[in-house]
C-alpha cells in the first residue's frame, strides 16, 4: 500500500499539503534525473523516497510542534543530498535554511534544487562546520542546528558549539541504537544539557527514529 505524504505532511504542520507534496515530486524527479550523472543517493523510487527522505525530514516539526510558524534559523549540517533542508524549506517558508556541507557536488545540487523550485529561504554553503565555526558571521546565528545521517552527535557539537543563538537548541535526527551510545559522551559536556525523544515510527516499517536535544544551560 502506498504511503499517504499528503496527509502525513498535514500532520507535521505543513499548511498546504497537497501544495508541498506536488513540490516533492519535482525535488524527486529532479534528483533522479541528476543521480544519473552525479551518484546522490541510492533512493529515488516515489514511495522509498517519500517515507525515507521527507517524511524522515518531516517528523523534526512533527515531535517539535513548539517550532511551526516561527521565523527560525535552522542549520543542516551535512546536508548531503538535501535532507532534511529542501524539504524543511519546501514545508515551512518561513524557516531561514542554511545547508552545510564540505562536498561541493552536494551542495551544487542542493543549490540547484533550491534555485528550480523556487526557494528564496535556502542558502547552500560549501564548508566544513569546524572551520565555519570560528567565523563571526555563524557565532550566535541559529535557533536550530540538526544534522541526519552524518557524524556521530559528540562531534557535531563540539563543531558547531558557537552555532546557537540565545535559546538556540541542537535537534540531531538519531536512531535509538546511536542516541543510547552517544548519550554518555554527551552527557558529560557541561554547558549543554543533552536529552532524548521517545521514539516514534517511520511509516511502512521504515525503522525507528528519535532525537538527540542539546539546550545551553
Amino acid at each position: 500500500m502506498d504511503f499517504n505524504l499528503t496527509e502525513f505532511a498535514g500532520k507535521a504542520g505543513v499548511s498546504a499539503p497537497e501544495e508541498f507534496v506536488c513540490r516533492c515530486d519535482k525535488l524527486r524527479e529532479y534528483l533522479e534525473k541528476y543521480n544519473e550523472s552525479v551518484n546522490l543517493t541510492r533512493i529515488t523510487g516515489e514511495n522509498e523516497f517519500n517515507i525515507k527522505h521527507v517524511a524522515d525530514s518531516l517528523l523534526l516539526p512533527m515531535v517539535f510542534p513548539e517550532l511551526r510558524g516561527k521565523a527560525l534559523r535552522v542549520a543542516d549540517i551535512g546536508c548531503g543530498a538535501g535532507f532534511p533542508s529542501l524539504v524543511l524549506a519546501l514545508a515551512f517558508p518561513e524557516w531561514e535554511i542554511c545547508a552545510i556541507d564540505s562536498i561541493g557536488k552536494k551542495v551544487t545540487f542542493v543549490r540547484l534544487a533550491a534555485e528550480m523550485l523556487g526557494l528564496t529561504n535556502l542558502t547552500a554553503i560549501q564548508g566544513r562546520a569546524v572551520e565555519l565555526n570560528r567565523k563571526a558571521e555563524y557565532q550566535r546565528r541559529f535557533d536550530i542546528v540538526t544534522a541526519r545521517a552524518v557524524a556521530p552527535s559528540p562531534k557535531i557539537y563540539r563543531e558547531t558549539d558557537k552555532f546557537t543563538a540565545k535559546n538556540g537548541r541542537w535537534i540531531f535526527y538519531k536512531t535509538p541504537g546511536q542516541a543510547a551510545e552517544e548519550l554518555p559522551e554527551l552527557q558529560k559536556l557541561a554547558k549543554v544539557k543533552w536529552e532524548v525523544t521517545p521514539e516514534i515510527e517511520l511509516p511502512g516499517d521504515a525503522g525507528s527514529r528519535l532525537f538527540t536535544v542539546g539546550v545551553t544551560k
